[in-house]
């Protein structure tokens, strides 16, 4: 399996973390609702910021981006949290806007959002 390349460094800044829980819930005509797990798993929805050295290492993952994983392919990398090993998938295929990194002229970041199961 592709593992997300090391040109693609993973800032701690712009991290943050949700989920859809899963439940389903069932109203009542009197007391308290009902709920119940609709999945044994939930996907768990990751934002965060990847910082490129200079151009070459964003033509590098470009490369595994549209030949590696073809857009929606399932990759491993190190969760930025846990430090353990997770395969997860970028939402819907997307990348975020490349932009220039403010404090090195030749440096790059971009947003995205990883979604993996738990």
């Amino acid at each position: 399996m592709a593992a997300l390349p090391s040109v693609a460094r993973v800032m701690f800044d712009g991290q943050k973390r949700t989920f859809d829980p899963s439940v389903v819930r069932t109203e009542m005509e009197r007391g308290v609702p009902k709920q119940r797990l609709e999945n044994s798993q939930v996907l768990i929805k990751q934002a965060m910021t990847l910082y490129f050295a200079n151009i070459a290492d964003v033509r590098t993952f470009d490369d595994w981006y549209f030949s590696g994983i073809k857009r929606i392919g399932w990759f491993t990398l190190v969760h930025p949290f846990t430090g353990e090993t997770v395969t997860a998938r970028f939402e819907n295929g997307a990348l975020g806007d490349l932009v220039p990194e403010e404090k090195l002229p030749e440096d790059y970041r971009m947003d995205v959002v990883m979604e993996y199961l738990r």
